[in-house]
């Protein structure tokens, strides 16, 4: 093997997809520091859960995407390990039960702050991740995909970190966490809009398979606006202009309508995969940051 072992798990982590993980850990934990609740601890063990579950989920649908004939040598997008004779299915598949476990094990030590409660939010992740791709009805061949991701990478994440350390939830929590989901799902619009010739062959029925590129890119289009509108709520709830930072995203935000629209390479939209993880990552350190300011 020329590749070193590191480097292909590495990739099969999917790197590009974890900005949809800390996201919402940073908007959560800006919230918490705005209303004077921040507390580093639980902050920072809400992102190892997140990271952990990301990373899982990616493994999952790796291991998964292999098994139902998703992942064949036609494929367009990024190397897919185990599709690739790279990491056998079954080292996948236990790989992903140990980072589900580690992140079970983490989510247990939030309990002192968000109580038994978080048992069912900290499994409802795991479970939905594997039942992403896993299970009798895959939520990705569905079509339910992007359903999941904005609720569990949206709502759920914003929720949960700030609920942690405040122990309530409010009308703010809810406003800040739908642009981050409409975002995060953004990752899989570019993703499933790469790959819609091979998932139609494979039956995952993905919103681009079932209704078409131009509904993808009216969806992803849309998504962007809501997520700009978003901080105009709080610029006006809190009399405050710094919170309307995010909108500098905008110009970015417009040429990714474009480049939608107009790459057809898989080379460009893959390229467009990893500027939309990063678009998320920078609207939400600029939402942060204007929520702390």
């Amino acid at each position: 093997m020329t590749e070193s072992a590191w480097k292909i798990w590495l990739g099969a982590a999917r790197p590009r997809t974890l900005p949809a993980a800390i996201a919402p850990v940073i908007v959560g934990a800006a919230l918490a520091w705005r209303d004077g609740v921040f507390s580093p601890a639980a902050a920072v063990l809400c992102l190892v859960f997140a990271l952990l579950v990301q990373i899982g989920t990616n493994f999952a649908n790796d291991y998964y995407d292999f098994v139902k004939g998703a992942d064949t040598a036609a494929r367009v997008g990024p190397r897919r390990a185990v599709a690739a004779g790279l990491i056998a299915p079954a080292a996948m598949h236990r790989a992903m039960l140990a980072v589900f476990a580690v992140a079970f094990l983490c989510g247990l030590g939030l309990l002192p702050w968000g109580g038994p409660w978080l048992l069912v939010v900290g499994l409802a992740s795991i479970l939905c991740g594997i039942a992403y791709t896993g299970g009798p009805w895959p939520l990705a061949y569905l079509g339910l995909g992007d359903v999941f991701v904005f609720i569990f990478f949206g709502l759920v994440a914003v929720g949960a970190t700030y609920f942690v350390q405040a122990g309530r939830l409010t009308v703010d929590v809810w406003l800040a966490a739908v642009p981050v989901g409409l975002l995060a799902t953004n990752i899989l619009v570019v993703n499933n809009y790469r790959d819609v010739e091979t998932d139609a062959v494979a039956g995952k029925h993905t919103l681009v398979v079932r209704f078409g590129r131009g509904f993808s890119r009216a969806q992803h289009g849309i998504s962007l606006l809501f997520a700009l509108l978003g901080p105009l709520i709080f610029v006006a709830r809190d009399r405050n202009g710094w919170r309307a930072l995010p909108l500098l995203v905008a110009p970015l935000a417009w040429s990714h309508i474009r480049r939608l629209r107009d790459d057809r390479t898989p080379a460009q939209l893959i390229a467009l995969l990893g500027d939309t993880g990063k678009l998320l990552a920078l609207y939400a350190v600029l939402f942060g940051l204007g929520l702390m300011l």
